[in-house]
């Protein structure tokens, strides 16, 4: 297996893409070009380049966000100032073809985004990577990862000071 991780484009093979959730799969063929030429959303896919480089076996959106300083836990926002937004880079979604589930797919593209958000925040601010679990197994996987539940709006966030902290081990 040779993976390639690149920008959605044209040719990439959409159609044939489901991870078996309706919303994601629905999001990935009717919006994520429309998103991408709006310039409101990147979207990242993986391909087996030994395989067919156009098959996509899986994918995941960034965009930039921010979130209420006041839905932060308060241990995180002592030293920021009460009348900011906290800069973060939203992890809209992350999904693999139900073909290729349990590869360990996901914890790739996972780590790809990471990596991603940590170089944006050599060059800007940002403090964190937010995602929008679609359900308990989506809570579960970004957890295992030490991602952290915000209860007021069950988002959950890693900041970047921990994504830095890992990749440097």
């Amino acid at each position: 297996m040779n993976l390639k991780i690149d920008v959605l484009r044209k040719d990439h093979e959409k159609k044939h893409f489901s991870c078996g959730k309706i919303a994601l799969d629905d999001y990935f063929h009717k919006q994520a070009g429309q998103d991408a030429r709006k310039d409101l959303s990147v979207c990242y896919v993986v391909t087996d380049t030994d395989e067919d480089e156009n098959k996509i076996l899986g994918y995941y959106t960034l965009t930039n966000n921010s979130i209420p300083w006041a839905e932060f836990p308060e241990e995180l926002t002592k030293k920021i100032p009460k009348s900011y937004s906290i800069p973060t880079a939203l992890l809209g979604r992350l999904a693999v073809d139900k073909n290729n589930q349990g590869r360990k797919l996901g914890e790739i593209l996972l780590f790809d985004a990471l990596k991603k958000c940590l170089e944006v925040s050599e060059k800007m601010g940002l403090y964190a990577v937010i995602v929008d679990p679609l359900d308990d197994a989506a809570i579960a996987f970004y957890q295992s990862y030490g991602f952290i539940l915000i209860p007021s709006n069950k988002k959950m966030f890693i900041t970047i000071k921990t994504i830095e902290d890992s990749f440097s081990k």
